[in-house]
């Protein structure tokens, strides 16, 4: 009897009140460092009347900001009683259809649910069950085995199908695996190139995680006859676009012999994540809370520093050290100084130490799905918006987590530098142009990017026209002065969507010229790529 929208609208009512009560927090801290500072100066006397209605005051704000925050919750319970319902209620009839699949292709399956209390929006449910049944339809037909060959194999008669969920703040996981046969690659790149969908060279040049990729592929399927259950190449790349559409991403891994697991991550209306906010140089990060572990400050006693890797002795056991700064590109890896902070993150049984340059502090934030442009970019889990405004880029614990000798990108052959005195438009230029293939490095003025420039080469770069101190006319005309950046390729990026801008820009010499809503919009990969061609650069 409640339409849809008004549901929607007193959401988006709710996140309002939220941000304000971050702004409320920050002014608090804001007080607290005005009061400090103010103690600081010895002039007690003189200034006792002004700390303390400084500390009144500081402390009227943060009971208004605890008020606020219980206002929220009960909203948000409120909000949740009205519009959702527990997983459960989607389960019952996917346990009949594995049953009933199972019996008609004469095989053994048992599907475990965990997290079925969960409850979920009635709207995203009845859009996820379709997914679902994609999937589990998938993995008996496709992934388990017959009883004798699995007996064969070593393994239990049944096969064992789990479903898992899990809300994390205002993300989802849904998680599906299965204990099968696992992704056969050969075939599927067989299946791709037979039904067109590949070159036989494309296929060459795939690896692993690319060809995994192929199964979501419209018409996609790995049989040649057409059954009731598989066959007709629909079924894989529907869940991807269901999965999309609620601006969410999936995600495929496999071991031969092993099994499949699918992960599926979906952002939901409500509720937010704690988040711990850190620095690596310049540019600050989100981590999930759930996913840290503990914090340890570097002792040269804790520490065993090998040839290729640093380990942290922690609770009996060596885990390595990851540099974030150096995972991130933004620097050559190092061991970690005496007292950096190194914070234990752990995902999917997995653990590292992550070496930051600074812990600024846990925030309470609702985190966004990146826009689809770079949603596939692996390092990135969404987006936040802090109190002032500033947009803070999230980190996946599984992608810090993984061997960071066999992610990071070593045969990139073009690097681009982005110069822009924005924090928010360096991250997301930066997410851009990863997704594209780019290795990428930052500067926040044009004097730190002609530092770069002395030490680094590169094949692009995209400069922000208004910057303090040196702005980008006058940084491409310090570039074309210089015999070795004559001719490199560069591209402004404006705030003003404008004629005149556009005309200004062009006649200093740039190659390209976007406004940042042109790059928000997915623009700025292909222009960059049109530069480099024109100018005849490697792209």
């Amino acid at each position: 009897r409640v339409s849809a929208n008004q549901v929607t609208s007193l959401m988006r009512e709710v996140e309002r009140l939220r941000e304000v009560r971050l702004r409320v927090e920050e002014r608090s801290r804001e007080l607290e460092r005005v009061s400090a500072l103010l103690a600081k100066q010895g002039l007690l006397a003189e200034t006792a009347e002004a700390r303390t209605l400084l500390s009144g005051t500081g402390r009227s704000l943060r009971t208004d900001g605890e008020e606020t925050s219980d206002v929220v919750d009960a909203l948000e319970d409120g909000l949740k009683a009205i519009t959702t319902r527990p997983t459960r209620t989607i389960l019952d009839p996917l346990q009949r259809m594995v049953r009933d699949l199972s019996r008609q292709l004469g095989k053994e399956a048992r599907l475990s649910v965990v997290g079925a209390e969960v409850s979920l929006d009635r709207r995203l449910l009845e859009k996820l069950q379709g997914a679902l049944v994609h999937i589990l339809r998938n993995a008996v037909d496709h992934g388990l085995e017959m009883p004798a060959e699995r007996e064969k194999a070593g393994k239990h008669h049944e096969g064992a199908l789990t479903l898992r969920v899990e809300q994390q703040g205002n993300l989802l996981y849904l998680e599906a695996s299965d204990d099968g046969r696992g992704i056969d690659l050969h075939q599927v790149r067989k299946a791709a190139e037979k039904r067109g969908l590949i070159t036989a060279e494309e296929a060459a040049r795939l690896n692993d995680n690319q060809v995994r990729d192929l199964i979501f592929r419209e018409g996609f399927s790995t049989r040649s006859d057409v059954t009731d259950t598989s066959g007709r190449g629909v079924g894989l790349d529907a869940v991807r676009a269901a999965v999309e559409s609620l601006q969410g991403r999936i995600e495929v891994a496999s071991t031969r012999g092993q099994g499949t697991r699918f992960v599926l991550t979906l952002p939901v209306d409500l509720g937010s994540s704690p988040v711990l906010m850190v620095r690596a140089l310049e540019q600050f990060v989100g981590l999930p809370m759930l996913a840290v572990e503990s914090t340890q400050l570097a002792r040269p006693d804790m520490l065993r520093v090998g040839k290729r890797r640093t380990h942290l002795e922690y609770q009996g056991q060596l885990m390595p050290v990851v540099d974030l700064g150096a995972r991130l590109g933004l620097r050559a890896s190092s061991p970690p100084a005496e007292g950096q902070p190194l914070l234990v993150v752990q995902s999917g049984g997995k653990r590292v130490a992550l070496g930051v340059d600074a812990v600024v502090g846990d925030r309470d934030l609702v985190i966004r799905p990146l826009p689809s442009e770079v949603r596939d970019v692996a390092a990135w889990q969404g987006a936040a918006t802090l109190s002032r405004g500033e947009l803070l880029l999230i980190l996946r614990p599984d992608w810090v987590v993984s061997d960071s000798e066999k992610t990071a990108v070593s045969a990139v052959s073009r690097r681009a530098l982005v110069v822009d005195d924005s924090l928010t438009a360096r991250a997301l230029h930066r997410a851009m142009l990863e997704a594209g293939g780019f290795q990428v490095h930052l500067a926040a003025s044009g004097a730190r990017a002609l530092e770069r420039l002395e030490a680094d080469t590169y094949d692009v770069v995209i400069c922000d026209l208004d910057m303090e101190e040196m702005d980008g006319i006058e940084l491409i005309a310090r570039l074309r002065e210089r015999k070795d950046t004559r001719t490199l390729p560069v591209i402004l990026v404006s705030a003003h969507d404008t004629q005149v801008a556009r005309d200004r820009g062009l006649a200093s010499g740039a190659d390209g010229f976007l406004s940042k809503r042109e790059c928000a919009a997915g623009r700025l990969l292909a222009e960059v790529l049109d530069v480099m061609s024109r100018r005849g650069s490697r792209a």
